[in-house]
C-alpha cells in the first residue's frame, strides 16, 4: 500500500473518532446512572456512541472518503475506478473556494493593476535579458520564449535554476527582477489580507448563517439583555438550541462569547429574516422577543406575521398600556414583569411556604424543572390514555395536558383521559427523571 494512501486513511479514521464526543456520552451515562442509583451500564453508553459513529459512516461524504481509499486494500482492478472519487472530495470545500474568489473579486482593480505591473516587468526583463545573452556563446538563454520562461521563473522568486545569465548585464537584470519579484509578492499579500479584513464582519456573518441553517429546530431570541441573557441561559441548560438577533453588536459578541449562534441584525426588518435563511415553520419552535422597549417588540411581532401567520411568538411587556398593541400585533403570549413581582409579594406576605414551593421550582440549584412531553402519532398509539404512561414510577407529577387542538390546559386529568397526537404532557420533577420518562416513552412502544 503505497505510503500518500496513508494520508486519506488515517484522516478517515480520525474523521470516524472526532465525529462525536464518546468520552462526553459515557460520563453523561454514568451521572444518570449516579442519580437514579443503579448500576452503571457502560455497555449502553458505547452502544450510544457507536450508533452515532455509524450513522456518520453513513453519511454522503464519509462513503465518498471510504470509497476513495478502498481500491487499495484490494487487488480488484475495477476498484481503481473508486480512485475517481477523491474528487469528490473537493466538494466540501467548494463552498470555501466561492467565497475566497467573492472575496478577491472586490479587489480585482487592484489585482488587475499589479499583473499589468507584472507583465510590463516581465516583458521588458524578457526583451532585455534577450538582448544581454542571446550573442554570448556560454550563454544558455538562445530564444525569446527561454527569455519570457526564465523571467516569469526568476520574478515569482521560484528560481529552477535551468536558464542562468552568463553575462555582467544579464546577472544585473536578474537582481533587478528578483527584487522586483520580492515587492510583487509583499503587495499582492497585502491585497489579499487587506480584503479579508475588510469582509471579516461578512465573513462571520455567512459562518452563521451556515450555523443557522444546519439546526433542525431552535428558540429565535430577539434582543440579548440582561432578562433575554437569563432565559438563554436556562433553555440552554436544558438541551434547546438558541439563535440571538439583535441590532447592537456589543451584545452580539457578549452572545457569542457565552457560546451562542448569535446574527447581527435588526428582528423588525424584513432583510434580516432572508438573510437568514430560517423556515419559521419547520425549525423555529418559538419566536421570544425580549428587547428593552414596547415598541421594538411590537414592530418585531409585526414583521414576523407578515412573513408568517403561524409562529409562535412570546413578548416581554414593560408598560401596560401597550399590551393591547402587542396583542394586535399579534403576540400569543405577553410576560409582563411588573405582575410577576407582585404575584411574588404576594405569595412572601401571605403564603410563605406556597412561596417557597415556587422558588425551589424556580431555582437551578434544585433541580426540579417543568417541561413539555410531546405526544407524536406513534406514541399515541401505544399511550391512549393517561393512566398508561405510568410516571409515578419514575417520581414524576402530571400537571396537566396541553390540548393543540383548542389551545387549552387541562389541569390534574383522570387516567381515563384520552391522549391524542399533538398533545403535550406537563411534568414536573427531576431533570433527569423527566429525561428517563421521554426515553422510556419511545423504548416501551417499541417493546
Amino acid at each position: 500500500m503505497p505510503y500518500r494512501v496513508l494520508i486519506f486513511l488515517i484522516e478517515y479514521i480520525l474523521r470516524v473518532w472526532v465525529c462525536c464526543n464518546g468520552a462526553k456520552t459515557i460520563i453523561d451515562q454514568y451521572e444518570t446512572d449516579e442519580f437514579l442509583q443503579r448500576d452503571f451500564r457502560i455497555s449502553k453508553a458505547l452502544k450510544t456512541a457507536l450508533v452515532a459513529k455509524l450513522d456518520y459512516m453513513r453519511s454522503f461524504q464519509a462513503i465518498i472518503d471510504l470509497l476513495a481509499i478502498m481500491p487499495f486494500f484490494h487487488e480488484l482492478r475495477l476498484l481503481r475506478l473508486f480512485i475517481l472519487f477523491r474528487v469528490f472530495k473537493l466538494f466540501r470545500y467548494t463552498q470555501s473556494l466561492r467565497y475566497f474568489i467573492s472575496v478577491l473579486a472586490t479587489k480585482k482593480t487592484e489585482l488587475f493593476m499589479l499583473a499589468m505591473f507584472v507583465a510590463i516587468i516581465m516583458s521588458i526583463s524578457a526583451v532585455l535579458i534577450y538582448v544581454m545573452e542571446a550573442n554570448n556563446p556560454n550563454s544558455q538563454i538562445d530564444t525569446l520564449f527561454e527569455a519570457f520562461y526564465w523571467s516569469l521563473v526568476t520574478i515569482s522568486t521560484v528560481g529552477y535554476g535551468d536558464f542562468t545569465p552568463a553575462t555582467d548585464g544579464g546577472r544585473a537584470v536578474a537582481m533587478l527582477i528578483i527584487l522586483g519579484g520580492i515587492g510583487v509578492l509583499a503587495f499582492s499579500t497585502s491585497i489579499i489580507v487587506t480584503a479579508f479584513t475588510e469582509k471579516l464582519d461578512e465573513i462571520k456573518e455567512n459562518r452563521t448563517i451556515s450555523d443557522i441553517s444546519n439546526l433542525k429546530s431552535f428558540y429565535l431570541v430577539c434582543g440579548y439583555g440582561e432578562i433575554a441573557q437569563q432565559v438563554c441561559a436556562k433553555l440552554r441548560r436544558n438541551g434547546h438550541n438558541i439563535v440571538v438577533m439583535d441590532a447592537d453588536y456589543e451584545r452580539i459578541e457578549r452572545a457569542r462569547k457565552h457560546g451562542l449562534t448569535a446574527f447581527h441584525a435588526d428582528p423588525g426588518s424584513l432583510e434580516s429574516y432572508r438573510l437568514m435563511h430560517i423556515d419559521l415553520d419547520a425549525q423555529v419552535k418559538s419566536i421570544l422577543s425580549l428587547q428593552d422597549s414596547d415598541v421594538q417588540n411590537v414592530f418585531t411581532a409585526l414583521t414576523i406575521r407578515s412573513i408568517n401567520k403561524r409562529a409562535v411568538i412570546l413578548s416581554l411587556l414593560h408598560k401596560q398600556q401597550n399590551r393591547k398593541k402587542l396583542k394586535l400585533a399579534g403576540v400569543n403570549e405577553i410576560v409582563y414583569s411588573q405582575e410577576l413581582i407582585g404575584l411574588m409579594a404576594k405569595e412572601i406576605s401571605g403564603r410563605p411556604v406556597a412561596f417557597e414551593a415556587i422558588h425551589l421550582l424556580r431555582s437551578e440549584d434544585s433541580g426540579i424543572v417543568a417541561e413539555e412531553v410531546a405526544i407524536d402519532h406513534k406514541v399515541a398509539q401505544y399511550y391512549d390514555t393517561v393512566s398508561k404512561l405510568n410516571e409515578k414510577e419514575y417520581h414524576l407529577i402530571l400537571i396537566g395536558v396541553y390540548l393543540s387542538e383548542t389551545g387549552k390546559t387541562v389541569f390534574h386529568p383522570d387516567g381515563a383521559f384520552s391522549l391524542k397526537k399533538g398533545d403535550s404532557l406537563i411534568i414536573l420533577g427531576e431533570h433527569a427523571l423527566i429525561k428517563e420518562f421521554r426515553l422510556g416513552l419511545h423504548q416501551k412502544r417499541h417493546a
